[in-house]
């Protein structure tokens, strides 16, 4: 049944497939329906594109909301348009063809999906599921000895904060104020974000803007108090409205190692009854982690190595998983260890100096100082024995779990046999959380690389094109980020970019990157470590430190040890290099770093390298297009007449607009030189069509009429010799209307013209009485007759007098099916008795701007010409 609707239309245009992505988005976080949300906008971003950029139709998008999930309709206005089917014997198409890959990932990832044809119209839809959550009641914990209940402390602080519709805090209650140090008058009424550490790690969180607008939402995330320390904590939100009918969120939170008191237990299917019986034989798993057991895989690692720790009694322990190849141990969890820092730091499995060799069976080393290096995470620890075991699932190397203590001697076989069980208890959990956080990661990186994609094809400025590379991984990927270019293959690579999410940490860490040799350009694809800056930045921070106790040359000293400090500690972790490849050749580097000791997932670089390959075909496009347009706009540049000669007494002002993006010269020109003592030849044309084609022509025409205007030809000649010239051209010949003609400047301060009017529109003269009149008679255009007869007109300008010529780029300005025409440039023209020629060619323009509002279609030039009266001089 359906329950709710919305619907949207979504112009013909490239932008259209990010607005009807925002659309898809905001319509499921406002149902509530965040586990959906990334798999609905993935499919609609595919089948919008199908409808606005290759069917160039209008797209129809319609979600509506069922008892069991969500479905989505997609309609366009091209029924004809073939559409593959597998059932015919034809593929859907891969990922990387344009053809049928809508309807491939509405295969792979919606619950259902088909297609609709109607007389006018094509419909592709998609039903994506609700993962299932059955209602019924809820169980009941089993029943546990006090040593396994959750750990808290004597007195349970409960914050209790409200944001307002804005997402500022409007309560702060006594318990926020001794959990976080703040006092209500020092938050209230500024946003929740400036406090709260919100992972950023894509695909497995929700945003903290929207999961304050959720209905319902529990989680973990991180408060900053007010000593600077984050302070992890288990929270609860709730969306209410008060009588007036505005909406606020009630925030609950509690120490995330206090999450037992607020976090909700799972639904059982069973009724109190049978609850009670499964108490009375609880899950082993169950009484090991706790019940409730944590729901992702960060708090289910945790509380194990926490468990663990404390069920063997030791000083510390930690949790390893392995690689899908298991060559690999990746660090994940860890208490007690000054380690947990080095997060997502990797170990080998096998055998070997510095490698972890006791990885798959479990092992006791009753003294870690007599075999240096058995485990590597617990070198420099001070932990001396250590029993560890293996996470196995149907016999396949998962992960390792290990107990250290720092006495040696602590631990046997029989404390390897009880956390070998334990470990056999969690292995399937943790294996099926983690498979869960990949799953979710992978498709937040497919809706993360969809917006990169569009985001990059959005623009062909280098410039911006750096911008957005920094920006998409800066901080969603890595806390810093280096974009070093390459001009050819004879250049040194040269630092482009940086961006740090720490705006004031730029400067430093800029200082230092351009101190440190660029990485070399090497083309294998694939992410690989550079230490250089993490190298020279602690050697810097030493450097530093030792000037400020008196132990340096304090006169080199160039930055005071609390900015290299601070640099240190923002480059100190790992630091990786991917290079942009396009064509064949590196054009780039994109360099990405972590804070001290830090290290990068597998799967984050390998959503990084997806995004370089994106990047640097988008920035190379970029190269191009800027060379080209470089190359382009020289050329034009050299097509326009140098600086207008000053002719003694007369007005003379051109405006020149040429179509199209880029252009600055097209298929309308001017020119005004002198030919002869007190002689001057001008003209005004225009070739048929815009572009580079017709600017060839317009370079033609302006260099013959000045070539045979001084070589003593009269208009008429100088006009059927250029015709003979533009058909010489044959097949690239372009049809040429043209006024022209010659002024000489009279003693008595009148001036005569004799011009030719070649098929172009005819030049208006304005007298001081404000009457207008045609200054020439029309004659046959250009380039079209093998013999013309031609013949010029004497014009006598008056003082006062304005002689103005124009292009049909002016007269031809239409909306809709209104033209400005003749007649309205007349209209305009009489009202400039009096201006300037300066003013005269402005008024114009602005008249023919103001006619319509679309931008003008064809090239437009002004020419205009004034006697000034004796007073103007």
């Amino acid at each position: 049944m359906i329950t709710a609707r919305a619907a949207a239309t979504f112009e013909p245009v490239g932008r259209s497939v990010a607005s009807a992505r925002a659309f898809v988005r905001d319509t499921l976080q406002g149902w509530g329906f965040p586990d959906v949300v990334d798999d609905a906008v993935v499919l609609t971003s595919e089948l919008v594109t199908n409808a606005v950029v290759h069917a160039g139709t209008a797209a129809d998008v319609l979600c509506l909301r069922t008892d069991t999930g969500v479905r989505v309709e997609v309609g366009d206005h091209y029924p004809e348009r073939e559409l593959p089917l597998q059932s015919s014997g034809r593929q859907l198409g891969g990922v990387e063809r344009e053809g049928g890959r809508g309807l491939l990932l509405c295969a792979a990832l919606a619950s259902s999906w088909g297609v609709e044809y109607t007389a006018t119209n094509k419909k592709v839809w998609f039903q994506l599921d609700l993962p299932s959550r059955p209602a019924g009641t809820r169980s009941a914990g089993p029943a546990l000895p006090p040593d396994a209940l959750p750990l808290a402390d004597a007195r349970v602080r409960v914050a209790v904060i409200q944001i307002d519709r804005v997402g500022g805090i409007s309560a702060w209650n006594d318990d926020a104020q001794d959990l976080f140090g703040f006092a209500p008058e020092q938050v209230i009424g500024k946003p929740l974000t400036d406090f709260a550490a919100w992972p950023h790690t894509p695909g497995t969180s929700t945003g903290i803007a929207d999961a304050l607008r959720l209905s319902r939402w529990e989680g973990s995330y991180g408060i900053r108090g007010a000593d600077g320390r984050v302070v992890p904590v288990y929270a609860s939100h709730l969306r209410v409205r008060d009588a007036d009918g505005d909406p606020s969120t009630v925030c609950l939170l509690v120490r995330d190692t206090e999450r037992a008191v607020l976090q909700s237990p799972q639904r059982g299917s069973g009724s109190e009854g049978a609850a009670s019986d499964r108490s009375a034989s609880a899950d082993p798993f169950e009484v090991f982690i706790g019940s409730p057991a944590p729901d992702d895989l960060d708090g289910l690692l945790q509380r194990t190595v926490e468990r663990a720790r404390d069920m063997l009694d030791g000083d510390s322990a930690y949790l390893l998983l392995a690689t899908d190849d298991e060559t690999e141990l990746e660090v994940r969890a860890s208490t007690g260890l000054p380690s947990a820092r080095q997060r997502f730091a990797r170990v080998p499995v096998e055998a070997g100096t510095g490698r972890y060799g006791s990885a798959r069976m479990p092992a006791v080393h009753e003294d870690l100082s007599a075999v240096p290096g058995a485990v590597p995470l617990l070198n420099n620890t001070g932990m001396r024995s250590v029993v560890t075991v293996p996470l196995k699932v149907e016999g396949r190397l998962t992960g390792s779990l290990g107990v250290a203590a720092e006495s040696p001697g602590r631990y046997s076989n029989e404390e390897a046999l009880r956390l070998q069980f334990a470990a056999d208890r969690i292995a399937l959990a943790v294996e099926s959380a983690r498979l869960g956080e990949l799953e979710r990661l992978r498709r937040g990186s497919l809706s993360f690389l969809v917006e990169a994609s569009d985001l990059l094809a959005g623009t062909l400025d280098r410039d911006q094109t750096l911008a957005l590379m920094a920006q998409m991984t800066v901080p969603t990927l890595a806390t810093w980020c280096a974009v070093y270019t390459i001009a050819d293959q004879s250049s040194e690579p040269e630092l482009s970019y940086v961006l740090h999410e720490d705006e004031d940490r730029i400067d430093g860490l800029k200082a230092l990157l351009a101190k440190v040799p660029p990485p070399d350009p090497v083309p294998t694809p694939g992410a690989r470590v550079w230490t250089a800056p993490s190298d020279a930045a602690h050697a810097a921070a030493l450097r530093s430190s030792l000037r400020s106790l008196g132990l340096g040359d304090a006169g080199r000293l160039s930055a005071g040890p609390g900015t290299s400090l601070a640099t240190a500690s923002a480059v100190g972790g790992e630091t990786v290099v991917l290079p942009l490849v396009a064509r064949n050749r590196v054009i780039g580097m994109l360099t990405l770093g972590k804070p001290t000791d830090d290290h990068f997932r597998q799967e984050i670089l390998e959503l990084a390298e997806d995004l370089s390959r994106r990047a640097a075909l988008a920035l190379d496009n970029a190269r191009l297009y800027s060379e080209r347009t470089a190359i382009s706009q020289s050329l034009q540049r050299s097509l326009l007449p140098p600086e207008l000669p000053s002719v003694p007494g007369v007005e003379v002002e051109v405006i020149y607009r040429a179509a199209g993006e880029g252009n600055e010269v097209g298929g309308d020109f001017y020119d005004l030189f002198p030919i002869r003592d007190g002689a001057y030849g001008f003209a005004i044309g225009d070739v048929c069509g815009t572009g580079p084609e017709a600017a060839a022509v317009t370079g033609l025409a302006r260099h013959a009429l000045r070539l045979l205007a001084r070589e003593g030809f009269g208009g008429p000649a100088v006009l059927e010799r250029l015709n003979a010239a533009i058909l010489d051209e044959g097949a690239r010949s372009r049809f040429l209307t043209l006024l022209y003609g010659e002024l000489w400047p009279q003693h008595d301060g009148s001036a005569i013209l004799k011009v030719v009017c070649a098929g172009h529109p005819l030049p208006l003269r304005l007298r001081q009485d404000g009457s207008v009149e045609a200054a020439a008679e029309p004659q046959p255009l250009l380039g079209v007759l093998e013999e013309l007869e031609l013949y010029e007109q004497t014009v006598t300008l008056d003082p006062g007098d304005v002689l103005l010529c124009v292009t049909d780029g002016v007269t031809e300005r239409r909306e809709g099916t209104r033209m400005l025409g003749d007649d309205g440039l007349i209209d305009v023209l009489t009202t400039c008795t009096g201006l300037t020629a300066g003013a005269v060619a402005g008024r114009v323009l602005r008249a023919v701007e103001r006619f319509a509002a679309e931008p003008a279609s064809d090239d437009m030039a002004i020419l205009a010409m004034r006697v000034p009266e004796p007073q103007d001089s």
